[in-house]
């Protein structure tokens, strides 16, 4: 009896069922919590998406109310647990794994109970006493799981990725950092990991930070679709059990209570099926860990050593490399973040595969979608902010080394293709390499062109971009 005390009693369809006395969630959670042992990811671990829902359900009821369907009492109660939820209060009672079957209706259903129960704590009542506001009459009045839940979810991805914004935009200023800082610092570029022609350090962060910002670019268009959202549709895109301009009021007060440019779809129908803007973003989310990986696989070659790699460059030392020899440092940062981007491929291909099983009037498959998407935005923040911090802003230039490798790379013969032709300069390349030389020292040695001459054409200034040398001019 004692025990018994420490619960209450609800009933659904299905039955009834005890539930913790304290608990904010009700019947229809508990049934998600003891269904779904699936991915041990909890919508509590992302708060972005409880966000979604207080502002869909914030706003549902103050349309509704709007719509003399709510009470002024109701909809009190309900808009401040709402605010409470967005600031992060009672995460914990969001227990619901975050793949599940059922479209979503488990995680919508843990919003409403949640959001009742907390109502009816604020009104005074009792937990459960839903006579007095009610999760499905009430909290979850004009809306289905169908346009509430993916409307949450995509405000909550847009949430989480202001956050990726922000790092991304801290990336940039750090590759912009090092581009500055190594402007002077002339090094050999190469192609097909074969020696080509020189260029600075500066142009090769530069490159980088370029790379980022067209991503950057990208992921702010497609996250913008998400804000084109099916409330009203309810269960099929029809509107049925929804009030004629209920679609149109709970907008207004989504693009209130959020000051975003949030809008409703043209065709509820297909709006309720399409899961096109999940797709694009996730596909946003794949481009830009391409490039990452690019990077990140750049900064291990150029850092390769210490004594027999590239070693144009030296990375953070943030932990010893080996269990069995002494003295090794790995780069452990590029690499994590390039295992990071794999994930983020692999859950963008989840994604694709998601939205190809719509079926009819409704995508089911739409929370691996999501939980997906969620994550990878979460993977690729922590790994963008750790690879600033850890790798970008600490990263030093082996000026010395980048010089010797200059000096000794044959393919230096290509800045004096315009003065002596395509076919003497090839002749030297090939002598260079058979005989070992260095390119310099062979035309100094021939007579090519004067020291001076010679120098004019290798100033780094004028190995970096278009130019046109009047050396002719150069004393002989």
């Amino acid at each position: 009896m004692e025990a018994k005390q420490n619960f209450r009693e609800e009933e659904d369809l299905i039955g009834k069922k005890d539930i913790p006395s304290t608990a904010l969630f009700g019947i229809n959670a508990e049934r998600a919590i003891e269904n779904f042992h699936i991915s041990g990811h909890n919508m509590s671990q992302y708060p972005d998406l409880i966000k979604g829902f207080a502002i869909i359900k914030k706003s549902a009821a103050q349309a509704n109310n709007a719509l003399n369907l709510l009470s002024k009492e109701k909809l009190d109660a309900i808009v401040k647990t709402c605010d409470e939820l967005y600031e992060g209060k009672f995460a914990d009672q969001f227990p619901i794994d975050m793949i599940q079957g059922g479209a979503g209706t488990s995680c919508n259903m843990c919003a409403n109970e949640v959001i009742a129960n907390r109502a009816l704590q604020i009104m005074g009542k009792k937990l459960g006493e839903y006579h007095f506001c009610d999760p499905h009459d009430d909290v979850n009045r004009s809306q289905s799981t169908n346009d509430a839940y993916p409307s949450a979810c995509k405000i909550g991805i847009y949430l989480a990725n202001l956050n990726l914004e922000k790092s991304l935009e801290k990336l940039i200023e750090s590759l912009n950092k090092k581009k500055e800082q190594f402007k002077s610092i002339i090094k050999i570029g190469r192609t097909q990991l074969q020696d080509a022609v020189p260029m600075t350090l500066g142009q090769t962060f530069g490159a980088y930070s370029s790379s980022i910002k067209d991503e950057l670019a990208l992921i702010n268009q497609e996250s913008k679709k998400l804000l084109t959202v099916n409330m009203g549709s309810t269960a099929i895109g029809t509107g049925i059990c929804s009030e004629p301009g209920y679609s149109e009021k709970v907008i207004e007060f989504l693009r209130k209570n959020t000051g975003l440019d949030i809008k409703l779809s043209e065709d509820l129908v297909y709006a309720t099926s399409d899961t096109s803007s999940f797709v694009h973003y996730s596909s946003a989310l794949k481009s830009l860990s391409l490039k990452l990986i690019k990077i990140c696989n750049d900064l291990r070659l150029l850092s390769s050593g210490p004594r027999c790699g590239l070693g144009e460059i030296n990375l953070p030392k943030e932990q010893p490399g080996s269990s069995i020899m002494p003295g090794k440092v790995n780069p452990v940062i590029p690499e994590v973040v390039g295992q990071v981007c794999y994930k983020v491929i692999g859950n963008d291909t989840t994604v694709m595969l998601g939205s190809e099983n719509a079926q009819l009037e409704l995508n089911v498959f739409e929370p691996v979608m999501v939980y997906s998407i969620f994550e990878s935005v979460k993977l690729l923040t922590n790994g963008i902010n750790t690879l600033i911090e850890r790798c970008i802003e600490g990263i030093e230039a082996n000026e010395k080394r980048c010089e010797s490798l200059v000096k000794n790379c044959t393919t230096i013969v290509t800045a004096f293709n315009p003065y002596i032709g395509y076919d003497h300069s090839t002749a030297l390349s090939k002598e260079a390499l058979e005989k070992d030389r260095g390119i310099y020292d062979l035309i100094l040695e021939k007579k090519v062109l004067t020291k001076e001459q010679v120098d004019l054409i290798l100033k780094p200034e004028n190995l970096i971009k278009p130019v046109k040398l009047d050396i002719e001019s150069v004393k002989k």
